[in-house]
């Protein structure tokens, strides 16, 4: 949930940061052309890019082993518990089913 907080937090930042710039270009009148949409999907795209980028990073240095560990640890405890009570349930079954 931090990951999500802070990455939240920075689009927020990005966008009132660009809107600040877009409120400083207003009082300059540009003639609309063809080439402005190119314009936007470039900026846009940049924007896309610089935003990937810092959250990978941050990805990165908030990456740590020990959480692997765990994950890895609770990933194979979960299977063997699943394996276990599927061939109960399965036993089960088997013997509703067969009738002794």
């Amino acid at each position: 949930m931090g990951l999500r907080f802070l990455l939240a937090l920075f689009l927020v930042f990005l966008v009132l940061g660009h809107e600040a710039q877009g409120s400083l270009l207003d009082g300059l009148e540009q003639p609309a052309s063809p080439a402005l949409l190119a314009q936007v999907q470039e900026s846009l795209s940049t924007y896309w890019d610089t935003a990937r980028a810092a959250a990978q990073d941050l990805y990165e240095k908030t990456y740590l082993n020990s959480v692997d560990e765990k994950l890895r640890d609770m990933y194979s405890k979960s299977s063997a518990a699943i394996t276990t009570y599927a061939g109960i349930f399965t036993d089960q079954l088997l013997t509703m089913l067969k009738g002794e």
